[in-house]
């Protein structure tokens, strides 16, 4: 097996923060997500290589021992145990050479690794009867699996279920409101079986969420758009308007110009496992009337003369 090195994949280095590593993990699986890459199998081999790095490092305990033993870090309690019970062994061979004990000398002390990326000597090897029967005999986690669910905007605005069909088996998961498009979660255990009694690989879901035509999303804020009509525009009132949770009446106030922002506060989309909620931008769009009869036609000549009047 070679060594892969986590880090560089991640493009950190070993002194990488766990906010580091989470940061670079988001960015790198977005953009060599299998659905933004098709048909790059490069793409794809990285993608796998990515979340196998954040697998590793983003567990305190598994990066501890990556950063000591390298590509055989999942043989590490082994080796654990094994350097003890030489080290017992040491101990009374010292008394015991005539009598036919062997004499490991410097036995597993640290001098025993061979290369700067934790590869293990042949004394390892044979300790363990050989790399192939090691190999054969080793628990290992199984293989991860990929996912992409599909939502809307109003799906993700709020907690809910889902059913997903994983391998054969429905899973049954529930999606706190505030997800982002692109956003990836981990469900541990998920995967494919575990070899020799191994640990189930992880389930990553990747979700999607279409584009909405009433609401556009910056964040956690939201985007939308409202006809006013103009008497309501000139001499102000109330409009109702919708949000992604019903519909609000919104004051408007006299003289507002096409064009104008208006803000609600907390009506926007839900922060990610968070009890507060972004803002709701309302642009205002002044509607001119049509169809206007001629009674209509001379209040507005009289209108215009008036403003003509007022500003001479």
């Amino acid at each position: 097996m070679d060594f892969i090195d986590y880090y560089k994949i991640l493009g950190l280095d070993k002194k990488a923060s766990q906010d580091d590593i989470k940061t670079a993990y988001r960015k790198l699986a977005r953009k060599f997500h299998p659905d933004l890459n098709p048909k790059d199998k490069e793409a794809n081999k990285k993608f796998q290589q990515i979340n196998e790095a954040n697998e590793v490092l983003s567990d305190p305990d598994k990066r501890k021992k990556y950063d000591q033993y390298g590509k055989d870090w999942q043989h590490a309690d082994a080796f654990e145990k094994a350097n003890q019970s030489s080290g017992r062994t040491r101990s009374g061979s010292r008394g015991a050479r005539s009598g036919g004990q062997p004499d490991f000398g410097g036995g597993f002390g640290g001098g025993e690794f061979s290369g700067e990326d934790g590869e293990f000597s042949d004394f390892f090897e044979s300790l363990f009867g050989g790399g192939s029967r090691r190999s054969s005999q080793a628990k290992s986690k199984g293989q991860d699996y990929q996912s992409e669910l599909r939502l809307s905007l109003a799906d993700a605005f709020k907690t809910h279920q889902q059913t997903l069909a994983i391998d054969g088996k429905n899973i049954r998961i529930t999606i706190p409101a505030g997800v982002e498009n692109g956003q990836i979660i981990k469900l541990k255990g998920y995967g494919g079986p575990g070899r020799n009694n191994g640990p189930a690989g992880d389930l990553y879901i990747t979700f999607s969420i279409g584009e909405d035509p009433r609401f556009r999303r910056e964040g956690n804020d939201l985007h939308a758009k409202a006809s006013l009509d103009l008497y309501t525009a000139v001499l102000g009132g109330e409009i109702t308007i919708d949000t992604l949770d019903g519909k609000v009446k919104l004051k408007v106030k006299p003289e507002t110009q096409n064009g104008t922002t208006m803000r609600l506060k907390g009506k926007g989309f839900p922060i990610y496992k968070s009890e507060g909620a972004g803002d709701l931008y309302i642009g205002l769009e002044v509607r001119t009337p049509v169809d206007l009869t001629e009674k209509e036609k001379e209040l507005f000549r009289e209108l215009a003369k008036l403003s003509a009047q007022k500003g001479a």
